[in-house]
């Protein structure tokens, strides 16, 4: 049995008990009833997801997931596709924002070259070298990968939670592409059915004159490849990328070992979503971190049924968000595990 059904086979639900004897505990707590409102929603979905009333979060992980993508060529983004092999090199040292934002989260960073067109980081020894292909195929030319390179890509993200499970409580989505946003708004146009004009934006700051052009490109690569909608795996094959469907593999192997995991922004949630439709049940152990500026993010998160813990009008991916929404979890973990209850602090609790 390949590795990606055999991680199907293991997603279950979130364990309704548990989130149950979570709210029990919190309605003992010294406060009026939901007076923290959705963080404590959030240290239910935790424990339903970890199968512990107040699991541990402490160790975080965000992983970042790196490709480049040939539909570059046609104009999509201003920036040159040689800037993914330096941000890598940027992360690596320490420089990326990323870097800041998970330090001061208290999280780590793994970073994975899945499909970055460039030489194979051998002076790196910090990241993590699952090159699938030097970048994607132009889609709008012919499909982005073949099949059997789709699955790899998704199947490279489960093999690393595999590699990082018994070392880690949260993890998080993060990646680095240039040009991502463009596989991001096809698989967006194909799963949610709308116009690429509610769904496509200007990425990492195409001018708005330049706009067209990568509307174009995705429509003529959709017009070309007619992804089924009801096969993600053709879907990510079609007009996707390999960080993508690293990124669902991320989200498929997490929630096989009942971890939960904080989706980034856009590119993250596309390949969220594409895990939630290989298993509906992998949402139950996913966190939207945030709203991202990117128009098509907000669908996607509507289709994946999750609403997102912030909106700070972010747009630099990488995983920012992630490390953000991480300091929410370690609130509703102090909040289940060091606020009083009433017969604790000897409060009457009538009226509350």
């Amino acid at each position: 049995m390949r590795l990606i059904d055999e991680t199907l086979a293991r997603i279950t639900p979130r364990n309704t008990e548990y989130r149950a004897l979570a709210a029990a505990h919190i309605h003992q707590l010294t406060m009026p009833r939901r007076a923290l409102g959705r963080l404590l929603d959030l240290a239910e979905d935790l424990a339903g997801m970890r199968e512990q009333t107040a699991p541990s979060v402490a160790r975080k992980n965000i992983i970042v997931m790196a490709g480049d993508h040939g539909i570059v060529a046609e104009g999509v983004s201003d920036q040159p596709q040689e800037v993914t092999a330096q941000m890598v090199r940027n992360f690596a040292a320490g420089g990326g924002g990323i870097c800041v934002l998970a330090d001061n989260a208290g999280a780590r960073v793994t970073l994975v070259d899945i499909g970055v067109k460039c030489s194979d980081f051998s002076d790196l020894p910090t990241v993590v070298k699952r090159k699938i292909a030097p970048g994607t195929e132009n889609f709008a030319r012919g499909p982005a990968m073949t099949r059997e390179q789709a699955i790899r890509s998704i199947e490279t993200g489960v093999a690393v939670i595999h590699e990082l499970d018994a070392e880690t409580d949260v993890f998080g989505t993060g990646e680095m592409g240039i040009g991502n946003t463009s596989p991001s708004s096809a698989i967006a146009a194909v799963l949610t059915g709308r116009p690429l004009e509610e769904l496509v934006g200007r990425g990492a700051g195409l001018p708005p004159e330049k706009l067209s052009r990568k509307l174009n490109a995705i429509r003529r690569g959709l017009e070309l490849n007619r992804p089924d909608p009801n096969d993600p795996i053709d879907i990510l094959s079609k007009v996707g990328g390999y960080e993508i469907g690293g990124i669902a593999g991320l989200c498929l192997g997490a929630a096989a070992r009942r971890k939960p995991i904080v989706i980034d922004g856009f590119i993250s949630t596309a390949g969220a979503l594409l895990a939630a439709k290989l298993s509906p049940a992998a949402a139950d152990y996913m966190i939207p971190a945030h709203m991202s500026r990117e128009p098509g993010h907000r669908h996607l998160l509507e289709m994946l049924d999750r609403a997102p813990l912030l909106d700070l009008e972010l747009r630099l991916g990488e995983g920012s968000g992630a490390a953000l929404a991480m300091h929410l979890l370690d609130a509703a973990h102090a909040i289940m595990t060091r606020m009083a209850t009433f017969d604790s602090a000897g409060v009457t609790s009538k009226g509350l």
